[in-house]
Parts: structure tokens; sequence; C-alpha cells
């Protein structure tokens, strides 16, 4: 039991006294970066869903599914 003690001992020291967090300004840039690849991610996966059909909608193939039925 006194292993773990010290463990949690240590453990709370090194997060008071050798951790550095981010300001609170670091922190507002690190989320707005986050949303916005959040958003491109997004957009692309859109876009691909778009162009390569949803498999589970019986009415639209995509735009790929669209061209081969256009041409055949």
């Amino acid at each position: 039991m006194a292993g773990f003690i010290t463990f949690i001992e240590e453990s709370y020291n090194e997060l008071v006294q050798k951790v550095t967090w981010p300001t609170w300004a670091e922190l507002q840039e690190s989320t707005v970066l986050v949303f916005i690849a959040t958003a491109i991610i997004g957009l692309l996966i859109f876009l691909m869903d778009f162009v390569f059909g949803v498999t589970s909608n019986p009415y639209w193939k995509g735009v790929v599914g669209f061209l081969y039925n256009f041409l055949t």
C-alpha cells in the first residue's frame, strides 16, 4: 500500500511542478485549428460520397455511377 501512496504523491508532484500547461490563448488557438480541420475532413468525406455514390441510396449512384449509366 505504501508503494501506491508514493506513486500518487509523485504523480501529483509531477503534474504540479514539471508539466507545462497551455495558456488560455493557446487552448483557444488549438480549438479553432481542430474545428477547421474537422470541417475540412468532413467536407472531403462528403464530396467523396457525392462523387462515388452512397450504396444505401438506390436512386443516386454518385457522379461516377451517373456517368457510367449515361455512357452505357
